[in-house]
């Protein structure tokens, strides 16, 4: 059988369709999101235009067909955070496991590193205890990439009629100098 391509590339506004029909089952039968209801097309695609007017959207194509995503966006508003990034990412249901995520967030942290952005954040659904919502596949996700849990909030996020904890995971992708280079704009350094 003939291995397919995969290909990364920067989302456009005109996939906001593509990636929402892959973030929607996330939203309806997941507690990965606490997100309760699947946004439509139009605030989909301002959400893409904001990330894409600092950070990079990335998409990962296998024959000309979107199956998952990865982004960046602001940590913190305030200017002293510049140098930290919240990550985010969604592979389509059957192609997980095929090392899609690993390629995107590959690609996520180079053209970030370019950004002179050091750390990247990631806010996670958890449980001690597996259910039918949420597995700890994204902490160990993450820690395979290298993140470390550097905290953890119990009960914080209510859906399916339970409570479930949200952890922080961290990485540092970049030396922390005295005097840190300013964060550059996505489209200053574009996709590499």
């Amino acid at each position: 059988m003939k291995q397919k391509s995969l290909d990364i590339r920067t989302a456009t506004e005109q996939d906001a369709q593509a990636i929402l029909d892959i973030y929607a089952p996330y939203v309806k039968n997941t507690a990965v999101t606490f997100e309760y209801e699947v946004p439509d097309v139009t605030e989909f695609t301002g959400r893409i235009r904001h990330i894409l007017a600092r950070y990079p959207y990335l998409v990962a194509e296998m024959d000309d067909k979107i199956v998952g995503y990865a982004y960046a966006d602001r940590f913190h508003s305030r200017p002293a955070y510049d140098w930290c990034a919240e990550t985010a990412i969604y592979v389509e249901q059957s192609h997980k496991k095929m090392g899609i995520g690993r390629r995107l967030y590959e690609a996520l942290e180079k053209s970030l590193m370019a950004q002179n952005v050091l750390n990247l954040n990631a806010c996670i659904a958890y449980l001690q205890t597996e259910d039918e919502y949420l597995t700890r596949s994204s902490v160990e996700f993450h820690r395979a990439l290298g993140y470390r849990l550097v905290g953890e909030f119990y009960q914080c996020g209510y859906k399916f009629g339970r409570w479930y904890n949200m952890v922080w995971m961290e990485k540092h992708i970049g030396i922390h100098p005295r005097e840190p280079l300013p964060v550059k704009r996505f489209f200053d350094v574009g996709m590499l």
